[in-house]
């Protein structure tokens, strides 16, 4: 992200709220939906309240992420559990997809070709302005989020939001901002039957919602995956690593820097080290705890730093001298 602090202890009590906030809107929208489709007739309404049910289901998953991911280290997984985070988060991202994305697709073709018969859309609209609102307050409470991590990393929003190894709140922003177009997509659909006297234009709705919900979950499912399968720390924050070793007393080069991003805060650092060749065991050792202690000052987020002293390549290549 940049050479600033990554990571702070408050971030997961914070990103745990930015969900519950999430949840209990989207459990409420999707009811009101589902009456609102039934009593309308309309597949735009009835896609989304499947949105929303998937919405909801993702972030009880996205919660026992943070739970889950949260539990200290021990002797069976001494690295700790913060990939478990993405683990949950992968399958909340197939649930936007089979519970959300699926369903909209497969009504909306439904809707093209057998047709549908439109009731009073009055409730559908005045839900959808509920809707709105509250899907608004929920990306609002995510976005302060982003927003000030950004602001304290000194990056842009969409800089931080696009490379934030916290999946759960860029999971809430993406799935509210999909939510606020599904919402303006189901008013324009029945708008478009009220106008035209036809559900063509329900069911052309019911089906774009579907294919925002396919974009969100590959977005999603991609980031997560990413993280699972080992992400290193963006290349400034690298730089920035190698300008703290460098500048211990008694380090000479950094010959070879492993960075793994474990969790939202849990950075992982992996060096092999040339010390000075006249470096006592006693100044190395104190080289060690010296570089640790100024990572973890200048970069929060690091749990584990791991430093090997190895031969120089000038001492390799002639290690009689």
């Amino acid at each position: 992200m940049s050479d600033a602090k990554a990571g702070s202890g408050n971030e997961g009590g914070e990103s745990a709220f930015t969900v519950i906030v999430a949840a209990v809107a989207n459990l409420g929208i999707a009811v009101a939906k589902a009456v609102a489709g039934l009593i309308s007739g309309s597949s735009a309404m009835l896609s989304e309240a499947a949105h929303s049910v998937a919405d909801t289901v993702t972030e009880v998953m996205l919660l026992t992420a943070l739970k889950r991911s949260g539990k200290p280290a021990d002797e069976d997984h001494p690295l700790g559990y913060g990939p478990e985070r993405y683990i949950w988060a992968m399958l909340a991202s197939i649930a936007t997809f089979v519970g959300g994305a699926v369903f909209s697709i497969y009504d909306g073709v439904h809707t093209l070709v057998e047709g549908e018969e439109l009731g009073d859309p009055l409730v559908s609209y005045l839900v959808l302005g509920v809707a709105f609102l509250l899907e608004g307050y929920s990306l609002r409470t995510g976005v302060k989020q982003v927003r000030r991590e950004a602001s304290r990393l000194r990056v842009p929003d969409a800089y931080y939001l696009r490379h934030t190894p916290d999946t759960a709140v860029k999971a809430v922003v993406m799935e509210d901002s999909a939510a606020l177009i599904g919402l303006l997509l189901a008013a324009g659909g029945l708008l478009g039957g009220q106008l035209s006297d036809s559900g063509v234009w329900d069911g052309i709705a019911s089906c774009l919602i579907g294919l925002l919900l396919v974009y969100v979950a590959w977005v999603l499912g991609r980031a997560n995956a990413q993280l699972l399968i080992g992400r290193p720390l963006p290349p400034a924050m690298r730089s920035g690593v190698r300008e703290e070793l460098l500048s211990v007393p008694h380090i000479v080069e950094v010959l070879e820097l492993t960075t793994l991003i474990q969790g939202p805060s849990e950075i992982l650092i992996a060096a092999k080290i040339d010390f000075r060749d006249m470096a006592t065991a006693a100044e190395v050792e104190w080289a060690c705890e010296e570089a640790e202690a100024q990572l973890r000052e200048r970069f929060p987020s690091v749990r584990r730093v791991y430093l090997d002293p190895t031969p120089g390549r000038a001492q390799r290549q002639h290690p009689g001298s």
